[in-house]
């Protein structure tokens, strides 16, 4: 008969700390249905974002730290992972079949918003999550390029589109409405209208995260977005150079002033390095985002290099993180993307589902 006692296992885990928070699993109630056998311990492992390629390493951490416990033999350990919706801005409802919504936005053109996004989306569902992407760019779509896809989407009830998809990775842009060549020339509402149609006429398939590639500025169609649609956050993406700075605290200002958390702020292009000599080189200046970020108090998610290795695997249809996922452009994009997971799941989870609709209707 076995001496251990699930006490002394438990106790035996808190040893072992997530290093995505810092945290204990027993602390925050990860560690579940904790079972012992004779001398065969069982539990389960909860988490609440995408780490795929860490649960080898915390299988492993957990097992040694279980097996420290006098009466321990075999241990088996189950990772799971449960995302659930988050909280956003009051009063406004949440997407059917879409669990998190964040807006990837830059306040201006140029700054590899939408590479950024494009590589996110794949490093999210590299690590096991349910992933869309919404190019909400009307005026210069970009994502059916990016995501290496080509036609229409498909209707079975001539109201709603199915998304189309490519790397695991569920897609909708009015680039797959319109030709390649052929300019929107719409003023703010129709794009507007349009904008809105795409997303909620999507039949997105339960998506853990929709990521919103953003369009440029903080004009008619951003706002709408920034107000109407349930965002869990927002996502700042700029350059170290002082130009873009000016617009990208344009852009994280708006998103403040209509209640959108802002998760962090990525500096694209931060640095070069000659693929010829290995010289290191601040084209666009050095850690204008890192102050950005210090400046505003929010998060500094990672800096990603001006390399022209991204910019043609993104011209190819097949981004970075798809093109070379063991490599380590793609190892930068993975990090920023389960931070900001992390950060999603630490915040309020949404509860408006779990209450009824109240009508009021007038009597007399």
């Amino acid at each position: 008969m076995s001496t251990a006692t699930e006490a002394a296992v438990l106790e035996a885990l808190k040893t072992v700390v997530d290093p995505n928070t810092g945290k204990d699993f027993v602390s925050t109630r990860a560690i579940r249905n904790v079972r012992l056998e004779g001398d065969d311990l069982a539990f389960d492992l909860e988490l609440g974002y995408p780490a795929k390629s860490q649960h080898a390493a915390l299988r492993a951490a957990l097992v040694a730290a279980a097996r420290k416990v006098p009466g321990v033999g075999n241990v088996s350990v189950a990772i799971t992972t449960k995302i659930t919706a988050h909280a956003v801005q009051r009063g406004v409802q949440l997407l059917p079949g879409v669990k998190n919504i964040v807006a990837v936005a830059s306040g201006k053109g140029g700054v590899g918003k939408s590479t950024t996004t494009a590589n996110l989306a794949l490093a999210l569902a590299a690590e096991g999550a349910s992933v869309g992407i919404l190019d909400a760019d009307i005026y210069g779509p970009s994502q059916p390029m990016m995501m290496g896809i080509s036609g229409t989407p498909e209707s079975s009830d001539g109201k709603t589109m199915a998304p189309m998809e490519n790397h695991g990775v569920q897609v909708m842009s009015i680039g797959f409405m319109v030709a390649p060549d052929q300019a929107m020339i719409w003023r703010g509402p129709m794009a507007t209208q349009a904008l809105e149609q795409l997303l909620r006429q999507t039949n997105w398939h339960d998506l853990d995260y929709l990521l919103v590639d953003m369009p440029p500025g903080t004009g008619d169609i951003a706002l709408t977005l920034s107000q109407k649609v349930p965002l869990t956050g927002a996502i700042i993406v700029t350059t170290p150079q002082d130009i873009a700075l000016i617009d990208a605290k344009k852009g994280l200002s708006m998103f403040e002033k209509v209640g959108v958390p802002i998760l962090g702020i990525v500096e694209n292009m931060a640095v070069h390095v000659c693929t010829q000599c290995g010289h290191a080189e601040h084209i666009f200046g050095a850690d204008g985002g890192r102050k950005m970020a210090a400046e505003y108090k929010v998060d500094y998610l990672g800096a990603l290099p001006l390399t022209m290795k991204i910019r043609e695997q993104a011209d190819g249809g097949r981004p970075s993180v798809a093109a070379e996922p063991e490599g380590e452009i793609a190892a930068l994009y993975k990090q920023v993307a389960r931070t900001v997971a992390i950060k999603i799941a630490a915040k309020a989870k949404d509860f408006s589902s779990k209450f009824p609709t109240i009508t009021v209707s007038k009597t007399t």
